[in-house]
């Protein structure tokens, strides 16, 4: 079994709800996905990430993250199995022209894969299997939702072979809800998608969440850090928008309606709406560095 990177998707009743995915994709690169850039300057910066650096970027999106690291000159390799239409701008933003035998390579020192992990072989520039990575990454947040580390276990152990002995692997997840205002807006995803239990598969963020995703995937923990990665907006629409684009709540579309988790997601915003119309939600993501054997 190809093992794939398990979102923060809630369990899904009825059939899909019917959404634009490629206008949710722009959403999430315009809007949402910008929301973490503290998170990857923290890790890139307490990495020394630069022109060595030959990384692995797991649910790599539409993009940003690489393009972050590709700036400092790392070359990087992006891999994305949930999210066709995220990839698709992760193409346009950097630049890339398909090639069939490797799946999608963008401008130099950037290859971008639609698949899993086994699907990015380290290659060297005439294609044949070239140095190991010297990082990988999985910068999609775990935690407060109940399963949503499931089957993260399984793709790092699927990347680790692909990396370097001893190469840093980086894991990231929602900090304590206490700390993370966006926390009580995601309650509203759980509600709907499980009216019956109340709040659905919520659950607080743990202390070691991230160690106990790397100790079942094989890698040594080996530090961590906290980072401010507050959620802005322009206003309450904009931060909808952005909401939605995480496809957290594509769950609660299909058990209730796009109506309902609009007006009730939109209540939610509003708690957060500053005098000056814009939504701020304050938030610490958690990062943590660990090891390949």
């Amino acid at each position: 079994m190809t093992p794939t990177l398990v979102r923060q998707h809630l369990p899904h009743a009825g059939p899909a709800p019917r959404v634009d995915l490629c206008a949710r994709a722009r959403d999430w690169s315009e809007i949402q996905e910008r929301m973490l850039v503290p998170l990857y300057e923290a890790v890139y910066e307490r990495l020394d990430v630069g022109s060595g650096t030959r990384l692995l970027g797991l649910g790599c999106g539409s993009g940003l993250a690489l393009l972050m690291a590709a700036s400092r000159g790392a070359a990087v390799t992006g891999v994305e199995s949930s999210f066709p239409e995220r990839l698709a701008l992760a193409r346009e933003r950097l630049s890339a022209e398909a090639t069939p035998a490797h799946g999608t390579r963008a401008r130099a020192g950037v290859r971008l894969v639609e698949g899993s992990p086994e699907d990015a072989l380290p290659e060297d520039t005439a294609g044949a299997r070239g140095p190991a990575y010297t990082l990988v990454t999985a910068f999609e947040p775990i935690g407060c939702l109940a399963g949503d580390a499931e089957g993260l276990g399984e793709l790092l152990a699927a990347a680790t072979p692909l990396a370097d002995r001893g190469a840093p692997v980086v894991l990231a997840g929602w900090g304590p809800p206490e700390r993370c205002a966006t926390s009580s807006v995601l309650r509203v995803a759980t509600k709907l998608a499980d009216p019956l239990r109340g709040g659905g598969s919520w659950r607080p963020a743990l202390r070691d969440d991230l160690e106990e995703v790397a100790e079942r995937a094989g890698l040594r923990p080996d530090g961590s850090g906290r980072v401010a990665c507050p959620f802005g907006y322009a206003d309450v629409t904009s931060a909808l928008r952005g909401m939605l684009s995480t496809g957290l709540f594509d769950a609660a579309i299909a058990a209730t309606d796009q109506e309902q988790v609009d007006k009730e997601l939109t209540e939610a915003l509003h708690q957060h709406r500053r005098p000056d119309g814009t939504v701020w939600m304050p938030n610490v993501f958690r990062y943590l560095i660990a090891r390949t054997p």
